[in-house]
């Protein structure tokens, strides 16, 4: 990664970067004579603790002295852990049973009309760590989010309104409880509403599947103005950004198109985003020239995922 990149990718200024480099010894480990520097995923991780640190409020010297010595118990416990058997993907935990997915969708339905939050809480955190972020989201709270909306919608009254909530609520809370360690010099994948949009649940589901399978995102969550969303593009120069719209009135071409004629990166090799429109809003006609329109989780999952190895550094001996 060139210094511009990795400057576009932390949010810094690049003489940031070489005031790091020059006061902490945060350069790159390997710098090839006669050539531009460059960084290595090791080099970015360590940058990226220094970032974390220093949000956090801690001086930028100690937080330099910190991220080394992170960055040496890392490698220390990658050269433990060669050989060692490998934790099972999220997508070989098992899967539902049609009658399974019923039981759990009840549970979460009485605990959720009874105001139970820890029950709600358990059951949603269990689900996800038995069967994956994909399944329990498309199989169990999908359909329960969908039963509790009927519930009040077919009464006279605000009733059970109320459990709708607090079901919406703490299923957000389990979706952004799944995390994984990103890969190592990965750039960051965009997700947003588009202007006017506040539903954000699928999206925050896509963004937690993302993060299981440990790729690094930026979720920006509702109603994105669409020009605070081309500076992001052009700050982080992401592989992908995905646009959701829950309803039409919320969708349009012309701002999609915008977002994907943004450009970042060195004149004569600048560079666009792919751009997937997704959620129910971008049904009514067929997606732009050069943009996808995944009709579910998985398809969406697939795509960012072709498109974050397509992007990815080459492996380094």
């Amino acid at each position: 990664m060139t210094t511009g990149d990795l400057a576009r990718r932390l949010g810094v200024a690049p003489t940031t970067l070489r005031s790091w480099e020059r006061r902490y010894g945060l350069g790159p480990a390997v710098r090839p004579e006669g050539q531009h520097r460059r960084w290595t995923p090791q080099d970015v991780a360590v940058l990226e603790e220094m970032c974390r640190l220093t949000s956090a409020g801690v001086p930028p010297a100690e937080a330099a002295r910190i991220a080394k010595q992170w960055a040496t118990s890392a490698s220390r416990r990658a050269e433990h852990d060669e050989g060692q058997p490998a934790l099972p993907a999220a997508s070989l935990r098992s899967a539902l049973r049609p009658g399974d997915a019923r039981l759990e969708c009840r549970g979460l339905i009485r605990a959720a009309t009874r105001l139970d939050a820890p029950a709600v809480s358990h059951r949603l955190t269990s689900l996800i760590d038995a069967h994956g972020l994909v399944t329990a989201w498309e199989q169990v709270m999908v359909p329960t989010l969908h039963a509790v909306g009927r519930k009040w919608e077919t009464t006279s009254s605000d009733r059970y309104v109320e459990a709708e909530h607090l079901l919406s609520w703490h299923v957000s809370t389990a979706l952004r409880r799944v995390t994984a360690p990103p890969t190592p010099g990965a750039t960051p994948l965009l997700l947003a509403c588009v202007p006017e949009e506040q539903h954000t649940l699928p999206l925050e589901a896509l963004n937690a599947a993302l993060s299981e399978r440990g790729l690094p995102t930026r979720m920006f969550g509702a109603a994105v103005p669409i020009d605070a969303l081309a500076a992001a593009v052009r700050r982080t120069g992401p592989p992908a950004i995905v646009l959701w719209s829950q309803v039409r009135g919320t969708a349009g071409q012309p701002l999609a198109r915008q977002v994907a004629a943004t450009r970042w990166g060195m004149r004569g090799a600048r560079r666009q985003p792919a751009v997937l429109l997704c959620g129910p809003g971008w049904t009514a006609g067929p997606p732009p020239a050069g943009m996808r329109h995944p009709l579910t989780l998985h398809d969406a999952l697939t795509a960012l995922t072709q498109l974050h190895e397509a992007n990815s550094p080459a492996p380094t001996n």
